[in-house]
């Protein structure tokens, strides 16, 4: 199958909050509990989210299908202390495992050197470490953190990792 990939338009915040929920209840559950999949999954699913991110400067890359549908996203920051932080990369698991992050994550380095970014940083799940190592990211330290979930804390993890862009 031919991907594309693009910039966010904002009739795509509705499948990106959908692609987002599938691919944290289907491939999350590959490296999460049930529990932390809820958990997790309980902090998004909204399309807003995805409008005012790019209205306010943020850069959002789509991989979309043969038909312009969106299978896959990456989203930066571009303000602020956010300046290069990858804050999501999802791809819907009907999509997972075909190169999909790895085209993104280059994307997203070829615009942040563009805007004189000098290094990226990121908060990887089990699932995303991989391609961010793969695009030269190292891990700085292992997140333990909990997310509030039904009256109450779930433990769950992820990775800080970086790559200076120097």
């Amino acid at each position: 199958m031919a991907y594309a990939i693009r910039p966010f338009r904002k009739h795509d915040a509705a499948a990106l909050a959908d692609l987002t929920l599938a691919a944290i209840r289907s491939l999350g559950a590959e490296r999460y509990s049930d529990e932390q999949v809820a958990a997790w999954a309980s902090r998004h699913g909204t399309a807003d989210r995805f409008v005012v991110r790019a209205a306010t400067g943020d850069a959002i890359f789509v991989a979309s299908d043969a038909d312009d549908r969106p299978v896959a996203y990456a989203l930066v920051g571009m303000r602020g202390k956010e300046v290069g932080h990858v804050d999501m990369l999802y791809c819907h698991p009907d999509h997972a495992r075909k190169g999909l992050a790895d085209e993104l994550l280059a994307q997203v380095e070829h615009h942040c050197r563009a805007h004189k970014v000098t290094r990226l940083f990121t908060e990887a799940s089990e699932l995303a470490r991989g391609p961010f190592e793969r695009a030269g990211y190292t891990v700085t330290h292992r997140r333990d953190f909990a997310i509030p979930h039904e009256g109450r804390e779930v433990a769950i993890h992820n990775y800080a990792m970086e790559k200076p862009l120097t």
